[in-house]
């Protein structure tokens, strides 16, 4: 028998929104991590991106909070800002029955709007550890109510410098609180730390999934969170779509876009948990019977949604939890056919997307919007197409003679001809080119003190300069020329050989090339990735200086 979330005795309002947001059954991390923190046991939980860890730690937490209590509850310790937002969206929306109160706290932040939240009371806190040791030593965030610590993703952690950090927290928090410690790898010093604090934890692995999407086509465009409406049209305008289904992560939001995509001249309708039955079961058999060719749905909207030919998935906004890009994703390339994803990727999703190819264990492709010429060019190319089809048919009887009456009237023929394909093209007007602005390729990842990089700068324009001790210097074939910032050189080494960016040392960029130090225990796996580094669409070699 297939487990579910009933057997967890999880409170009622609890177990109603996760039927809501889609979990059909309980992964195998958190069939094992749920039980032992519901009966207040501390855990070790040894699992990779995407498992469900997430909701392996948060609803145990959730289902103990107690209400109006004015101090702290749970703290949730994370290795970066994007991960503390996205784990208390996660808290937020599990929670959204019970009205937990949820505060991320990081670097790069004002400090004034997290304290006045502390102030006004939280139950729970996730936070990056520069963030939260400022606030505790600025005596704003007090932990010695705290009854449960979550150290998530310990191991990356671990290699970005915090577990001294990780340890000032720990104590402190009041003695007797609850651990639970997450991480892909478990190395000595990650097991030293879970043996100095936690109490008797009990340990469990879950493997990473096998998961097949051969037969789907994935990519992403990078593009401005203003500009996702203007990337999505131009997209439509290329792509050979027979039907198409586009996720947006509100009811809201299905609508406008639905709404806007139908003034640009584009047929579509909004699928979300605002309509009734009657309207839900209209609008899926007009999107069968190919009458509707796109429809804008929430997940949870989606939910039941079986059917074989839809050629394209776009997601408009990332999801936060890894497995639901599979499960849409999922949704095209059925019955044997291919299908094609696409994501609309904003800077700041960087992380997430780390996260969906660390679970599908395969890169997403990274392409370029289509340019104003592009489409141009495109839909000529469509409506010669459609010309040829009717010169080779041959049946315009009636066309023909309207255009003998032309010629006997006194017109060219080339200009009877031109005229008609204007005609022909009259519907392009109600599809204009929406413009595009320019979008920075690579954001450097930010938490805490990574933000900090006094060492990369020193040095600049000194070729010369001796790199710090326990670091090797590398050299990048790019430099000032092509217009190369810190930021292009920490974004790629983060995003392509998955080091933290303030793992690396000095950074010099030259007039035709890089220098960048790197500690020597992270340089083969640097120079393993070869050929495969890009600043925006240029390829970068990287070799030992």
């Amino acid at each position: 028998m297939t487990p579910d979330f009933n057997e967890f005795d999880l409170q009622p309002q609890l177990v109603r929104t996760i039927a809501d947001i889609g979990y059909a059954a309980p992964t195998p991390i958190q069939s094992a991590v749920i039980p032992a923190m519901l009966a207040g046991q501390d855990v070790i939980g040894q699992s990779h991106t995407g498992s469900g860890k997430t909701a392996a730690f948060s609803l145990p937490i959730l289902h103990n909070l107690q209400t109006g209590q004015r101090h702290v509850q749970s703290l949730v310790v994370t290795p970066t800002r994007e991960l503390a937002i996205q784990v208390a969206d996660a808290i937020v929306t599990y929670g959204r029955q019970i009205g937990v109160r949820v505060l991320a706290v990081y670097g790069g932040q004002p400090y004034d709007r997290q304290i006045r939240r502390l102030k006004k009371g939280v139950d729970v806190v996730v936070g990056t550890p520069g963030r939260l040791l400022d606030l505790i030593r600025k005596k704003v965030l007090e932990l010695e109510g705290v009854a449960t610590v979550v150290l998530d993703e310990a191991d990356e952690m671990l290699s970005m410098g915090f577990i001294t950090d990780i340890e000032t927290i720990l104590d402190h928090t009041a003695s007797g609180h609850q651990t639970a410690l997450f991480s892909a790898t478990l190395p000595q010093r990650i097991l030293r730390l879970a043996e100095q604090y936690m109490n008797a934890p009990r340990s469990f692995k879950s493997g990473r999934k096998q998961l097949t999407v051969e037969t789907v086509e994935q990519r992403y465009y990078l593009v401005n969170e203003a500009d996702k409406t203007a990337a999505l049209t131009r997209l439509f305008e290329i792509e050979p779509i027979a039907s198409a289904l586009i996720f947006a992560r509100t009811r809201l939001g299905t609508a406008e876009l639905a709404n806007e995509l139908a003034q640009r001249g584009f047929q579509a309708e909004a699928l979300n948990g605002d309509m009734s039955q009657d309207a839900r079961v209209q609008v899926l058999n007009r999107f069968r019977d190919n009458k509707l060719k796109v429809l804008v749905a929430t997940d949870v909207a989606a939910r039941g949604l079986d059917i074989d030919d839809i050629s394209h998935v776009f997601n408009y906004d990332l999801p936060q939890d890894p497995e639901i890009y599979v499960h849409r994703v999922g949704r095209t390339g059925r019955a044997g056919k291919t299908g094609i994803a696409i994501t609309l990727l904003t800077p700041k999703d960087r992380w997430g997307l780390r996260r969906i190819e660390g679970l599908i264990k395969q890169k997403i492709t990274l392409m370029v919007v289509p340019s104003a010429e592009d489409i141009k060019l495109n839909r000529e190319t469509q409506l010669l197409e459609k010309v040829m089809v009717w010169l080779r048919r041959g049946r315009c009887s009636r066309e023909r003679e309207i255009v003998a009456q032309l010629i006997e009237d006194g017109h060219d023929l080339a200009e009877v001809a031109a005229v008609a394909l204007k005609l022909a093209r009259a519907e392009e007007k109600q599809r204009p080119i929406a413009p595009l602005k320019g979008v920075a390729e690579f954001s450097a990842p930010a938490s805490g003190p990574a933000l900090k990089r006094p060492d990369r700068r020193k040095g600049r324009g000194r070729k010369g300069a001796f790199h710090e001790k326990g670091m090797v210097r590398l050299l990048l074939g790019t430099g000032r020329v092509d217009g190369v910032r810190i930021n292009h050189v920490v974004g790629t080494f983060s995003h392509y050989a998955d080091i933290p960016g303030r793992s690396l040392g000095k950074i010099s960029i030259q007039k035709q090339h890089t220098l960048v130090d790197v500690p020597e225990n992270l340089v083969g796996r640097v120079l393993a990735k070869g050929t495969d580094y890009r600043i925006g669409n240029k390829a970068v070699t990287v070799q030992r200086a």
